[in-house]
């Protein structure tokens, strides 16, 4: 599937070589300072730890195949940069991840931050791991973020610290760029760890992955079945639907595992995805 190519055995030391950070980078068409010496080496830093995290790294890079089309697809339709995918692969690594501070899916919501952006969070669904869902509400943020910040740069940084805290910084600081910014560790840290994953994923063989096309994880085949109805009971309604449970949670995530149904309040409805075949 992946080999690294990077290292070789000498005797029993083990030597890794590192990739070159480009002569010239962007994100969503801002240019990367990187003749700043800090900004190098900021980048450096994040570079060398992703790049050598080898079974996650690995995975994340085989997982892409099966989110990157979906994701991007809905950042073209909201007008958001396409670097943006790189946010939710720093964010989550493209898992349902729960955090240490309850922040929850792709793209590490809060619960609060969820509805705030149009996501339904209660005790029978959870939109934050509905990628389509939950891709759009990011979508929302990111805008605002950017028609307040005036820059993608800036909105990426605000979805980590929040609008308000990076419009606060950049006006206690008199400064206007990120790059430019003294924050705190996180915030500091996390445009580097999204340009680290930018750069590795666009020439991962650099980096010493190799990717093997037949073991890339490949989209589900599926359909869409609107519900505008209180389904009872999901395990029998996967069955009459010709799939089981296990497949329909596999397909939907974002639905409760404990309930086993699904209330539909008037006006409402979800879109439930089942298999193609």
């Amino acid at each position: 599937s992946f080999s690294m190519i990077s290292s070789h055995e000498t005797g029993e030391s083990k030597s890794f070589t590192t990739a070159s950070i480009p002569g010239d980078l962007n994100f969503a068409g801002e240019r990367v300072l990187l003749g700043q010496v800090d900004v190098r080496e900021r980048l450096m830093r994040e570079l060398i730890i992703n790049a050598h995290k080898h079974s996650s790294t690995i995975l994340v890079l085989h997982r892409q195949f099966r989110f990157r089309s979906e994701i991007i697809s809905i950042l073209k339709e909201n007008q958001v940069p396409e670097d943006f995918f790189y946010l939710a692969v720093a964010e989550s690594e493209l898992t349902n991840v729960s955090s240490s501070k309850n922040a929850v899916g792709f793209w590490q919501f809060t619960e609060a931050t969820a509805k705030e952006n149009g996501l339904k969070v209660n005790e029978f669904v959870d939109e934050r791991k509905n990628i389509t869902r939950a891709t759009n509400a990011a979508c929302q943020f990111l805008k605002k973020a950017h028609n307040t910040l005036k820059s993608w740069t800036l909105a990426a940084a605000a979805f980590n610290r929040g609008i308000t805290g990076i419009r606060n910084a950049l006006s206690n600081q008199a400064v206007t760029s990120y790059y430019d910014l003294h924050l705190n560790e996180e915030t500091y840290r996390y445009i580097f760890r999204i340009l680290a994953f930018k750069v590795i994923f666009m020439n991962p063989e650099k980096f010493g992955y190799l990717i093997d096309k037949d073991f890339r994880m490949m989209p589900f085949h599926s359909k869409e079945f609107i519900v505008k109805e209180t389904i009872p009971d999901l395990r029998l309604f996967a069955i009459k639907e010709k799939t089981n449970y296990k497949t329909l949670i596999l397909l939907n995530p974002w639905l409760d595992t404990t309930s086993y149904s699904l209330p539909v309040q008037d006006s409402e409805q979800y879109t439930i995805l089942l298999p193609a075949n």
